[in-house]
């Protein structure tokens, strides 16, 4: 299992504590991992009765005692939205101290999905969190690699280039570059180079990929296959204006949208653009906001964890791609049929309005059976 997954015990049981929209992504993320037993969930809350989920209610927070002494799970994993006076702080704490491990859900699904929750994300936990660390030694690391690898590529690979400009400009008429306005660091704008891999558009062209495959040539596509057309990024590198790795810089044009609708967007302006990252390698290309969305959770995933080690382990996920052909997509497809099948169905996930549970009398929240009583 990859360093950036969390290790479960064979026949994990887990309990879930909370309905939000957060414990449905978990809910999904856990049930393609083989030896996991998602119990159920437990909150005063009702998940809507039209998900099509197999994950049962438990019971409410009061019934928690009852619950962990039936259910005996050996981790519980807590996703409430709102916890102050809601979170039954004596029974997590006695479940720790009998060896009952207790997980924010945030941070379990960081470790299992390799990303991050936006949509839950408050701003404290980036605030306080270990990682986010730009320092001027990681800078000035990540920009010597990216200075002494960009150079000895654009050397190595000019037998490459004309091999490339050659074949691109007995297939189509045009030029054989393509500059694009791309938004870099603090927001700044820069001309991001790459090989011309479509016919040049008759008027305003949408930015997303799908919209645009009826112009890809014969080459731009065999080009795209292999990330070949990212090649005289190099010379970005070298002007100083993106590293190697880093999240990909996007077009002028779409920057006020995603700044607007996409959470925490601005922070992928506190580093350097890249020619490829964790985003790249994990996910595929986007074709609408809720795919840029999804990447945006891989870049934020990336920049909190930045890291020499985990800038190389990206280069070479890259390197794969650029010798087999083979995207960050077909690789996850491939591993998705790979899975055994799962406990809990896989669910939609979206955002969903709770309903609240039907009123019940009083009850201890540390009640029950298990011994569970107050000290």
């Amino acid at each position: 299992m990859s360093a950036f997954a969390v290790q479960l015990r064979p026949t994990e049981r887990v309990l879930l504590l909370g309905t939000s929209p957060l414990a449905l992504h978990l809910a999904e993320e856990l049930s393609c991992r083989p030896h996991v037993q998602v119990l159920g969930v437990v909150d005063d809350a009702l998940a809507p009765t039209s998900l099509p989920i197999r994950l049962p209610r438990l019971g409410a927070l009061d019934d928690l005692g009852r619950i962990l002494h039936e259910q005996r799970p050996t981790r519980i994993i807590v996703t409430l939205t709102a916890r102050r006076g809601r979170l039954p702080v004596r029974l997590l704490l006695k479940a720790r101290l009998r060896g009952v491990q207790v997980e924010d859900g945030l941070e379990t699904y960081e470790r299992l999905a390799g990303k991050l929750a936006i949509e839950a994300l408050p701003p404290s936990a980036l605030i306080f969190s270990k990682g986010l660390q730009n320092s001027p030694l990681l800078q000035a690391s990540t920009r010597l690699l990216s200075v002494l690898l960009a150079a000895a590529g654009l050397l190595a690979l000019l037998p490459l280039f004309a091999v490339i400009a050659a074949l691109i400009a007995l297939d189509s008429p045009g030029p054989v570059f393509f500059a694009q306005d791309r938004v870099g660091a603090g927001g700044r704008r820069f001309k991001l180079l790459k090989f011309r891999t479509m016919r040049p558009a008759r008027a305003t062209a949408s930015e997303w990929a799908a919209d645009n495959g009826n112009r890809i040539t014969r080459v731009g596509k065999w080009l795209r296959r292999f990330r070949l057309d990212e090649l005289p990024q190099l010379v970005n590198v070298l002007r100083g204006e993106m590293n190697l790795v880093g999240p990909r810089p996007h077009p002028v044009s779409n920057f006020e949208l995603f700044l607007h609708k996409i959470p925490y967007y601005w922070v992928r302006s506190s580093v350097l653009p890249g020619m490829t990252g964790w985003a790249q390698v994990r996910y595929r290309y986007a074709n609408n906001l809720e795919e840029e969305t999804e990447k945006m959770r891989y870049d934020l995933y990336y920049i909190k964890h930045r890291s020499l080690g985990l800038d190389l382990r990206i280069l070479a996920e890259t390197l794969k791609v650029v010798l087999f052909g083979k995207d960050a997509a077909v690789a996850a497809q491939a591993a998705a049929a790979a899975r055994p099948a799962a406990r809990v169905v896989r669910i939609d996930s979206r955002a969903h309005t709770l309903r609240p549970a039907p009123s019940r009398p009083a009850a201890r929240r540390d009640s029950g059976p298990w011994t569970w009583r107050r000290a």
